[in-house]
């Protein structure tokens, strides 16, 4: 029977390179269909050379899972790999996407997550995470679980055939994972506005805008205390900026992922030209990656089903700029790291924080009010309920601080935490640590 298995085994793998199914080989060649899935898939991670018989000496495994399960997500697995050579598919191959894949075609009770990685292991066809060799800082940072919370936005670089540079600006809810993008030729002010717009009006307003510290989304590094136009549009409409700590991509950690699915659709597969094309190939991406059910964050939901779960607060109707930005009333946010001279740099300037530790992460937060501006320097974020004001300082400002429009008001949520911080805005500075709620 030894020749005959292997003549069967070849032919089975001739039938389905003739783009026969495997059940259809399976028929033809009188076997079973999961003897079918067996040898395609030994064949697709070892060629020819796989499809020698192994040993047959029984493993008894506790609670193993059907042979044939095991064969589909290795399936599913490899049809994943197959299509995300494709130019028109997502490059999602994970335990999530294959669960995902699954669960649309059908299948009743499909396996776990921690099932399925488990297979991907023992298959040998994953690559094990490596860990971080040094410490870092640890920063305070926002913890927020409902969709429309925290926006956070970021700039990718990409170059054109023959080199000319792209900036892909792309930003992403964090709850929602709902994403939104547009490319350009430049990155500055100019750009940086623009984008914003437009993500409040794909996205929705989000309470919190989380940003890196590019010129053009914080003003530049050439006047201190200097108030860019991306802060002032974002104060403009009600919404808080977050600006992220120096060199920690960490941080932004959502959009910088993102970043990395968004490249290897719209720049990996293809070669792109202009601008035109670059902006044609990432509307094609967007609408596929919201309607994706690979997020295990989003228990099988799609970023579309979760983003309007909670109902977007859009820009008003006919939203237009003015022609110069105030200083809107309101809060801008920063994350930073103690110098050994216990001093952070925020707006081009050095603040004294005396009651940190060196390399302690911190929370600033500019108070904007039209009585003036105070910056506070905390432990922690402002969605934790205790947490200790470190320093406070009053913020220079050269041109008056205007109220937040009735029409933005009604698109601001308020918050508890806001509004006790506001009432304790020009108390006399700190000398010891305070609790704040």
């Amino acid at each position: 029977m030894g020749k005959i298995d292997d003549l069967q085994r070849q032919t089975l793998i001739h039938l389905l390179r003739s783009e026969k199914t495997p059940a259809e080989a399976a028929e033809e060649l009188g076997r079973s269909v999961s003897w079918s899935y067996k040898w395609q898939e030994r064949y697709r991670h070892a060629g020819w050379e796989g499809l020698k018989e192994r040993s047959r000496t029984p493993h008894h495994i506790a609670n193993k899972t059907s042979e044939h399960v095991r064969q589909i997500i290795l399936r599913t697995r490899s049809e994943l790999e197959a299509e995300a050579l494709l130019a028109d598919k997502l490059s999602y191959i994970g335990a999530d996407a294959i669960l995902g894949r699954l669960s649309s075609q059908g299948m009743t009770s499909p396996p776990g997550i921690s099932t399925i990685e488990r297979i991907l292991r023992q298959a040998g066809v994953t690559k094990p995470r490596q860990p971080k060799l040094e410490k870092e800082v640890e920063y305070p940072t926002l913890h927020l679980s409902a969709a429309h919370r925290l926006t956070q936005v970021d700039i990718v670089p990409h170059y054109l055939k023959g080199g000319t540079s792209i900036a892909c600006f792309n930003a992403i809810d964090v709850a929602s994972r709902y994403p939104a993008g547009k490319q350009y030729e430049n990155k500055r002010s100019g750009e940086a506005v623009d984008f914003l717009v437009h993500v409040w009006h794909e996205l929705g307003l989000s309470t919190y805008l989380q940003m890196d510290n590019e010129s053009c989304f914080n003003g530049g590094y050439k006047h201190p205390g200097v108030v860019g136009q991306a802060v002032r549009l974002a104060l403009y409409v009600g919404t808080q900026p977050v600006f992220s700590p120096f060199y920690h991509p960490e941080s932004n950690g959502y959009v910088e992922r993102f970043h990395q699915d968004y490249s290897a659709f719209v720049w990996k597969k293809v070669q792109l030209g202009n601008l035109a094309e670059v902006r044609h190939r990432s509307g094609l991406f967007f609408p596929n990656y919201r309607h994706s059910h690979h997020h295990s964050a989003l228990g099988g939901k799609s970023p579309q089903q979760v983003h309007i779960q909670i109902p977007v607060r859009k820009l008003p109707a006919g939203f237009s700029m003015p022609k110069k930005l105030p200083i809107t009333e309101g809060q801008v946010h920063f994350m930073r790291a103690v110098s050994k001279e216990r001093q952070v740099f925020i707006l081009n300037k050095k603040w004294d924080v005396k009651l940190a530790e060196q390399d302690q992460g911190v929370w600033a937060t500019l108070f904007l009010t039209s009585k003036g501006a105070r910056l506070r320097i905390y432990d922690a974020a402002p969605d934790i309920s205790l947490r200790h004001c470190l320093a406070e300082h009053p913020f220079p400002l050269t041109e008056p601080v205007v109220p937040l429009q009735i029409t933005f008001k009604s698109l601001a949520p308020q918050q508890k935490s806001w509004w006790q911080a506001f009432r304790n805005l020009f108390q006399p500075s700190v000398s010891a640590p305070s609790t704040m709620s």
